[in-house]
């Protein structure tokens, strides 16, 4: 691994490495779901999102949009090492009256486009965001990550439905498909494939993306918009807990609090993979 690549790699695990230790000392998070997005959210904050921490509110700066809001920490951490705010309030994660929640509050912290935490409302937000970018005529680029597992929810296949009727080709949807949700697989849950054709069927441009492939995730979000006049979803296939094997593909983590020695045993894996 050379160049970008290396260096997003680099500040991936990082992130995993503050991100681990958040939950662990706030007793509190989503580790599995954080993990298997911070590639994503890397690559977009440090290659793609055109977006200055110094003006946050610039009106034709590319928005992003967390939609599986209780994956916060990662979101925090991304934010914090853009400069949207100092690292050393991530100390604070769940602390009495932080500003770092355990779902993001648009009022409370820099950077952070929309409340979001209750599942199916980060999606329909972005639509509307890249509607009122559509009728201004801006060139502003929505993005947002949803959670597979979220995609049970009605609100957000009404969205769908809207961007692909709007033709709202500045929105672009990723889908952190890793599989799991609390409890169980998304499969068992509630089927979702074939996700791509489901997609495709509301008026959608779809490619299908490895989610930890740095390489692969630059070019994808760099051939956006995959057609004029629509929206372009990126089914990013990926891993909960990723980067840490006892924690990878391991439904139990969606919420689990490391132990002492498992916080540990994660902390010393990641550092592994410092160069």
């Amino acid at each position: 691994m050379t160049g970008q690549a290396a260096e997003l790699h680099q500040r991936a695990t990082q992130a995993r490495l503050r991100d681990l230790r958040m939950v662990y000392e706030a007793r509190l998070g989503h580790i599995g779901g954080e993990f298997s997005a911070l590639d994503i959210l890397t690559t977009l904050y440090f290659g793609v999102l055109r977006i200055d921490p110094q003006h946050p509110e610039d009106p034709e700066r590319d928005r992003f949009i967390l939609s599986k809001g209780h994956a916060a920490a990662a979101l925090y951490v991304t934010l914090a090492a853009a400069g949207f705010f100092d690292t050393a309030e991530l100390d604070t994660f769940l602390a009495p009256l932080s500003h770092l929640n355990g779902h993001p509050d648009r009022k409370k912290v820099p950077g952070v486009e929309t409340n979001t935490g209750p599942l199916g409302h980060g999606l329909p937000v972005a639509v509307g965001s890249a509607l009122a970018g559509q009728l201004d005529g801006s060139d502003r680029r929505i993005f947002v990550l949803t959670g597979d597992g979220e995609l049970q929810e009605g609100s957000m296949w009404e969205a769908a439905m809207a961007a692909g009727h709007f033709g709202l080709d500045k929105l672009i949807a990723i889908v952190d498909r890793n599989g799991l949700q609390q409890g169980d697989t998304t499969e068992h849950t509630m089927r979702l494939d074939p996700l791509a054709d489901r997609f495709a069927a509301f008026g959608w441009s779809v490619r299908e993306v490895d989610g930890h492939d740095y390489g692969a995730l630059l070019e994808i979000f760099a051939a956006t918009p995959f057609e004029t006049g629509k929206p372009s979803c990126i089914i990013a296939r990926t891993h909960k807990g990723h980067g840490v094997s006892f924690i990878s593909d391991q439904v139990g983590w969606h919420h689990h609090v490391p132990s002492d020695d498992e916080y540990l045993r994660a902390r010393a894996e990641l550092e592994a993979q410092l160069t």
